[in-house]
């Protein structure tokens, strides 16, 4: 059984935004803060997660994944008031 794709922003400590894609957004969110996910997180560790999204398919969630990089700081926060308010 195929498992869904999510699109996921964690804050870092240095305040910056990490925007990523995970079939398990916990067990990557982990991976972040052991700095075994990627150099960008590495250095910036601890990651906290403060969105996620279900996307379905690995193709809906890279091409989400692009769009979400390119929003302002602003704009990604946007994303996390609203999810939640509908909480």
């Amino acid at each position: 059984m195929l498992k869904d794709w999510f699109l996921y922003i964690v804050e870092c400590r240095t305040k910056d935004l990490y925007v990523g894609i995970a079939q398990d957004v916990e067990k990557r969110v982990a991976l972040h803060n052991k700095g075994r996910a990627c150099r960008y997180t590495k250095f910036r560790r601890p990651a906290a997660p403060v969105y996620e999204e279900l996307c379905g398919t690995y193709a809906a969630a890279r091409k989400r994944e692009k769009d979400v990089k390119e929003f302002s700081r602003d704009k990604k926060l946007a994303l996390r008031d609203l999810s939640s308010q509908k909480a």
